[in-house]
């Protein structure tokens, strides 16, 4: 994946550097493992809440509403951004041929994003949040939290930037968008409804920020990465790139339209609602496109997805997003959503998307690019095993049993039964659903050990000449 102009003798005068920084992506991929351990750790707590179990409910820093906002904020701003960070610092060097032009910035940059993570729980413990769904980062916080994803971009759309007139793989297509869509996303979701855009307006805009955070952020990002280690692992190019690029302009012009589906059956105008729904529907069929394409690539190697752990993370995810995408599709028909509505369907859905499509994925990255990161191979292959299955095993029980809890409590709020019924009746599954947790847990346990037995001497990154940012006059490697 090296043009072969980036591995040549360099020109006199220009410094050899790695082509990849491999401690700030070790780095990374390690910090984002963290913040996912300690966002689980806050989940399990708040689902003993449910059960009548909450350890520590006399403490008022750790209510469960206070240790729920930690749980999702850590998911976003802790682990996916940190991993999709060391995931890119590793990618697009290799795309384009060239390093990192700023890599003291981008080290700058990744204790930045650290600091955003601890200061973030700090101060939603302490009381300090937004009104806005998936947007409760303290407005004192939002420009650290800009701050770190310009510094992000920067860093990867400076190699981008400079390879010219070059064909540009899809990979680095995504990867482009969400350097745009993530800035509009972000300040949209977190300044228009909090200080300028109230009532049902406000919350048609909140409903934007939710999804999209989702969709233009870690969608391409997560997306891309599948273009680029896919192809890499099999040794074979992607079917077809004319599929590739339907996937990229679908995502682009149906994924905006979706966020009013969150609040159905609300004031928002009914033109919009109705907007949500076909434009979610529609982007179920962008996604087999896609879905298509990949299994076309794996046509006549199917047996790897046996032999080779981070194809079969990459492929148990993709299989978890058409069943993301085919449940919102379902789910956003507005007489489901008469039933569905405030239940915890929708939290199973969020579970099954963030960690089992996004988080499988990063989990396949980390198990491909930890030895080649380290210089020393796994310490256990049956550990990592252990960690799919346990991971795969809790997601699909928690998910399932969260979709049938769903079910249950909406017929019952739709019957008119008193409100504790549903409650007595839900306690069985929210049991089921703590169980399943800590079956995933325990399969994170098993990543953690693998990673502390594995480490090793540090691998060395191939040398490339360095080359200066556009303009400083440097001639290119």
């Amino acid at each position: 994946m090296i043009p072969p102009a980036a591995v040549t003798a360099p020109e006199a005068g220009l410094p050899l550097v790695p082509l990849v920084d491999l401690q700030l992506v070790r780095r990374h991929l390690l910090a984002g493992f963290l913040w996912l351990l300690a966002s689980m750790f806050a989940g399990l707590l708040v689902s003993l809440q449910f059960l009548g179990r909450y350890p520590i409910d006399f403490v008022e820093i750790f209510s469960p509403g206070r240790v729920r906002m930690v749980h999702t904020n850590l998911v976003a701003f802790g682990f996916l951004l940190n991993c999709l960070a060391g995931m890119a610092y590793w990618v697009v060097p290799r795309l384009t041929g060239l390093p990192l032009q700023w890599p003291r910035f981008a080290h700058c940059n990744f204790w930045l994003m650290q600091l955003m993570g601890t200061a973030l729980v700090v101060m939603l413990l302490g009381g300090h949040a937004q009104a806005v769904e998936w947007g409760e980062t303290p407005v004192a916080l939002d420009p650290l939290v800009a701050l770190v994803a310009v510094g992000f971009f920067i860093n990867i759309g400076a190699c981008m930037l400079k390879i010219g007139r070059r064909p540009v793989y899809v990979t680095l297509w995504y990867f482009s968008a969400a350097t745009i869509w993530t800035a509009l996303t972000y300040l949209m979701g977190n300044y228009l409804p909090q200080f300028f855009v109230a009532g049902a307006a406000g919350g048609a805009i909140a409903g934007l920020y939710i999804h999209d955070l989702v969709g233009l952020f870690v969608t391409p990002l997560g997306w891309g990465a599948m273009y680029y280690f896919v192809p890499l692992l099999l040794n074979r190019p992607i079917y077809s790139h004319a599929l590739s690029l339907i996937g990229f302009w679908g995502l682009a012009f149906f994924y905006p339209l979706q966020g009013v589906h969150h609040f159905l059956w609300s004031p928002i105008p009914m033109y919009a609602q109705y907007g949500a729904v076909v434009s979610t529907i529609a982007i179920e069929i962008v996604v087999a496109t896609v879905i298509v394409n990949f299994f076309l690539t794996l046509r006549g190697q199917t047996d790897q997805l046996r032999t080779n752990l981070p194809l079969r993370w990459f492929y148990t995810g993709m299989v978890l997003y058409f069943v993301t995408c085919l449940q919102c599709s379902i789910q956003v028909l507005l007489s489901v959503q008469k039933i569905i509505h405030f239940t915890d369907w929708v939290v199973g859905h969020a579970h099954l998307v963030m960690f089992g499509v996004f988080g499988f994925w990063l989990f396949g990255v980390i198990i491909h690019l930890w030895p080649r990161l380290t210089g020393k191979p796994w310490w256990s292959h049956q550990l990592n095993v252990w960690h799919y299955w346990l991971s795969t095993a809790g997601l699909l029980v928690m998910f399932l049993d969260l979709l049938v809890a769903g079910v249950m409590q909406g017929f019952e709020w739709r019957n008119m039964a008193p409100f504790e019924s549903s409650i007595i009746a839900s306690v069985p599954f929210w049991a089921v659903r703590t169980v399943a947790g800590l079956v995933i847990a325990a399969g994170q346990i098993c990543l953690a050990w693998n990673i502390w037995k594995s480490r090793g001497a540090l691998a060395r990154a191939p040398m490339v000449p360095f080359v200066e940012p556009a303009g400083a006059g440097a001639k290119p490697a």
